[in-house]
């Protein structure tokens, strides 16, 4: 007689940490620069796909509700992103091998961002089943944060619905950024006039810059925003000439823009354009500076276990979203970008418990 065939067994909805540290290995084992990032989607795809949970996805994003997702409530959105930078030349171990050393994960994009990442999806099933939620939950994994790209997450927001505000996961010690600054990338040229450089020639076009580079080194905006300071600006990037012996008629430089809540983007074009000859050229006005209310419920039940609040001079995600966010997740921001990158492994656990206890005390009054 043959024996009774058992049914398959079904895949559980939770996370446990082990779970989690497993799935940010297999992601630091899976390049995924801005634009590449196909095959660690094709990682969190099925991750989702196995814990038996409908996945939608759109390009490189990948993103998928609470199951009992109801139209009618508000809606969370828990979003983070698995592309990467490339490694720099400094790095001194394999930067697509996850190495756990002295309670360290090594790896690139182990602190920036996929601890927040696998935290937050870690999260959202720790939630997704529960049938007595206030709010909507919506998990995001998405591309091009990097280089904030048009095919990261603001290509899916009209595919989301309403969504009343985000938890953006960046490292941030576990600290909520409620601001960050905006970014503006300018490109400018000085012209002047090529001739031979054995004559007297004052139309160089590098001296001409001079006076435009000297005032973005100097000027200082007068609005200064509480949370975040200063408008920053600095040079970065110059080019110039062909040889020695020859004048240049143009001289090209590049500006870095950190913005603040207290000037839109377009404002701080206009107030450089009055004061500068050089052509100038942004190559995006959109990211501007975000911030939200610190009296926001989800700010106060951070405050309320303990977490400081502070202005971010680094951008994110946040700056395409058009409806209130915080910054928050495991890891350090200095790390990020450097050679040998690690997040450790007592913050991945402490990122989901702080997530959870956070949204808790929103999601259960």
């Amino acid at each position: 007689m043959l024996e009774p065939i058992s049914p398959p067994k079904l895949a559980t909805h939770t996370m446990q940490k082990e779970e989690a540290i497993a799935l940010l290995k297999k992601l630091i084992a899976t390049p995924s620069f801005s634009k590449e990032e196909n095959h660690s989607a094709d990682l969190i795809e099925h991750f989702l796909q196995n814990k038996q949970i409908q996945v939608h996805r759109q390009g490189n994003n990948v993103w998928c509700r609470n199951r009992c997702y109801n139209p009618l409530l508000p809606t969370i959105l828990l979003n983070s992103h698995h592309d990467t930078v490339k490694p720099n030349s400094g790095y001194t171990l394999n930067p697509f091998e996850a190495i756990e050393n002295e309670g360290k994960l090594y790896g690139l994009g182990s602190n920036d961002a996929g601890a927040s990442l696998v935290s937050l999806m870690a999260t959202f099933l720790h939630f997704y089943a529960d049938e007595n939620l206030k709010y909507n939950l919506i998990f995001s994994a998405t591309a091009e944060e990097e280089i904030s790209g048009k095919d990261g997450v603001a290509s899916i927001l009209e595919h989301l619905g309403r969504i009343d505000f985000a938890v953006v996961g960046e490292p941030t010690e576990m600290n909520l950024a409620i601001a960050e600054k905006g970014l503006i990338v300018l490109d400018c040229i000085s012209y002047g006039t090529a001739a031979h450089a054995a004559h007297d020639h004052p139309d160089n076009a590098i001296i001409n810059a001079l006076p435009d580079l000297l005032w973005f080194r100097d000027y200082r905006f007068p609005k200064k925003s509480h949370l975040l300071g200063e408008v920053k600006m600095n040079v970065s990037l110059i080019n110039a000439g062909t040889q020695h012996n020859v004048i240049p008629n143009r001289c090209e430089f590049t500006v870095d823009i950190r913005t603040t809540d207290v000037y839109r983007n377009e404002e701080v074009v206009d107030i450089i354009k009055q004061n500068v000859s050089c052509d100038i050229q942004p190559r995006s006005i959109l990211l501007n500076s975000s911030s939200i209310d610190i009296q926001h419920p989800l700010v106060q039940a951070g405050i309320s276990l303990g977490r400081l609040i502070y202005g971010s001079p680094t951008s994110s995600d946040m700056a395409v979203m058009n409806f209130p966010s915080v910054k928050v997740g495991p890891g350090n921001s200095l790390r990020s970008h450097r050679s040998d990158e690690f997040v450790f492994l007592n913050e991945i656990e402490e990122g989901i418990t702080i997530y959870i206890k956070m949204l808790s005390k929103m999601i259960y009054q």
